[in-house]
């Protein structure tokens, strides 16, 4: 009995986040004059909105696009923050601290800040309408990323560290073989975020990407509604059914994923 409160409070926060997806599949499933009555349930249901706009847009295409980006994205970011804060974590130097101090500052500069320069530099090398930039940056790393591994390897045993190194270890070998199978919820986190940040992103696809074929989820979600979201004839029926196709891998995935997620976020 004493449970019951916290229940229900936990249903109430889950309806309340819970009700704009169910609105946005309910609003998908309607026809054109049904789609912003507020219904739970559609009382004219057309399944067909998913058909049609899958045959107007290459929506697979864009799915793998953004597949392709996401996980590529997702492995360089994890594997060269992993690297880096293997090595404020493990190792002493001189300007350890500071060093440090002047990554996580740059957490606090807005992407719209770099976004011209970073622009500039891949129009230089002739890189600028490819999904190129949409994911090599991350092989340079993120500060957050950073941050959040270094705190799992500081919580790594360093006695383990200096039996290896007794025994003849180097460093690389002190990443691969303990400092990383021992890390993997925080690999995981950072591996989810990212996917998840490449997934959703749609200022970078804006600026670089020219060609609908190289389009991600969420530039042709835009195109999308640039051609059915508009005029006195919107079809905003079909702008909710291609919202929901971009939706549901990311729900998926944190499903697949929960365990290590929920664990690597309360440690990290």
């Amino acid at each position: 009995m004493r449970r019951i409160p916290a229940v229900l409070a936990l249903l109430v926060v889950t309806a309340a986040f819970g009700y704009p997806f169910w609105w946005l599949v309910s609003a998908s499933l309607k026809d054109r004059a049904h789609v912003f009555d507020n219904a739970l349930l559609p009382t004219a249901f057309s399944p067909g909105n998913y058909v049609e706009v899958w045959q107007a847009v290459p929506l697979l295409t864009w799915v793998g696009n953004s597949v392709a980006i996401g996980l590529a994205a997702a492995l360089a970011v994890t594997l060269s923050s992993a690297v880096v804060a293997f090595g404020f974590a493990v190792f002493r130097f001189p300007g350890r601290s500071a060093l440090f101090g002047v990554v996580l500052a740059t957490m606090m500069l807005p992407a719209a800040v770099t976004l011209v320069p970073v622009y500039l530099e891949w129009h230089a090398v002739g890189l600028a309408s490819t999904q190129i930039p949409l994911w090599a940056q991350n092989l340079f790393g993120s500060a957050f990323s950073v941050f959040l591994l270094r705190q799992f390897f500081l919580g790594l045993p360093r006695e383990v560290f200096d039996a290896a190194r007794v025994d003849g270890a180097g460093p690389w070998q002190l990443f691969t073989k303990m400092a990383l199978p021992q890390s993997w919820p925080g690999l995981v986190v950072v591996f989810v975020f990212e996917l998840k940040a490449s997934w959703t992103d749609l200022v970078k696809p804006l600026v670089f990407l020219r060609d609908p074929e190289l389009y991600t989820l969420p530039r042709g979600l835009k195109a999308v509604l640039d051609r059915f979201g508009e005029g006195g004839e919107a079809q905003w029926e079909l702008v909710m059914a291609a919202s929901t196709v971009a939706t549901v891998p990311l729900i998926l995935l944190f499903l697949v994923a929960q365990r290590h997620f929920v664990r690597g976020a309360v440690v990290g």
